[in-house]
């Protein structure tokens, strides 16, 4: 069993099924299955010296090497629940020192720090040039210059289309959760806090919303103007997990892994298609020598 979860909880898109052997869908209106990660939770910095957020690095090998933000490596993409859009984000967003970030911030704010090749990591801005956040199993107060450990950073309140609680409610959200730590845990990584703080839904809490049925969340990821893919999930948990994987691996990688998974399934349509006629074929020899 434990072999059959670690498979579940680490799959890609060479194992994600799909119905488009042709290629990207040039008009997002088709519909694929995605990945489900029930077991599983992403390290969003595991390439620090102190990490960052909880739970085991898995078995993605990434870079340790730090590198500067590649804004033109960050993949657009938009999330839907049935039809209403929850969750948009544009490439090419601008980031600035935490300096830069210190000047512009006010209680209540989702911050978010990006390095290429690591996860995101998100913090709610408390005052006081403080922030809150979910690091190695533990939500923490600390000083933001410290957290951003010299990434870049950027408020990013607008990404989710939910409305905001006040601020004084979202820093409370935050700030009465400092301490809590392992198993007492509702958050599967740093975004799901962050969002959970300003928003106040549950759907960014674990199990807040049951994996059964269809899948009404979409994940359209954006490549051009006329290329795009679409996912579908049985929950926001895990469309912020796929996402995030996304991002960590930067919109080159997925485009390539993509394009792997559906040379490899029109391929394997078309070995399918190859044995049907040859059965249809043998299927025809036998029924011509019964009629002689």
């Amino acid at each position: 069993m434990g072999n059959q979860v670690e498979k579940l909880t680490h799959i890609n898109y060479a194992e994600v099924p799909t119905s488009d052997p042709n290629g990207f869908d040039p008009d997002g209106d088709g519909t694929r299955i995605g990945v489900s990660y029930i077991f599983s939770n992403d390290d969003d910095d595991q390439d620090q010296d102190d990490n960052l957020d909880h739970f085991p690095p898995d078995s993605r090998q990434v870079s340790h090497e730090e590198k500067p933000f590649d804004p033109d490596d960050e993949l657009e993409c938009v999330v839907y629940y049935r039809d209403e859009c929850v969750y948009e984000r544009s490439s090419g967003a601008a980031s600035v020192s935490p300096e830069s970030l210190l000047a512009n911030c006010r209680p209540g704010d989702l911050l978010e720090f990006v390095a290429t090749g690591q996860y995101p990591h998100w913090a709610v801005y408390v005052g006081d040039f403080q922030v809150v956040h979910l690091h190695r199993a533990e939500v923490k107060n600390n000083f933001l210059t410290d957290v951003s450990q010299g990434k870049k950073g950027r408020i990013v309140n607008g990404l989710y289309r939910h409305r905001a609680l006040p601020p004084e409610v979202i820093v409370r959200n935050a700030m009465d959760h400092v301490g809590t730590r392992d198993r007492d845990l509702c958050w599967r990584n740093s975004e799901c806090f962050a969002a959970w703080c300003r928003f106040g839904r549950r759907e960014f809490k674990i199990g807040g919303e049951i994996r059964i049925g269809k899948q009404p969340y979409k994940l359209k990821l954006l490549f051009s103007e006329k290329k795009s893919h679409v996912l579908e999930f049985q929950c926001l948990e895990d469309v912020i997990m796929e996402k995030r994987r996304n991002d960590q691996i930067g919109k080159d990688a997925v485009m390539q892994e993509l394009a792997n998974h559906l040379n490899a399934t029109h391929d394997l349509k078309e070995e399918r298609f190859a044995v049907w006629r040859l059965l249809q074929g043998t299927e025809n020899e036998s029924h011509q020598s019964a009629i002689t």
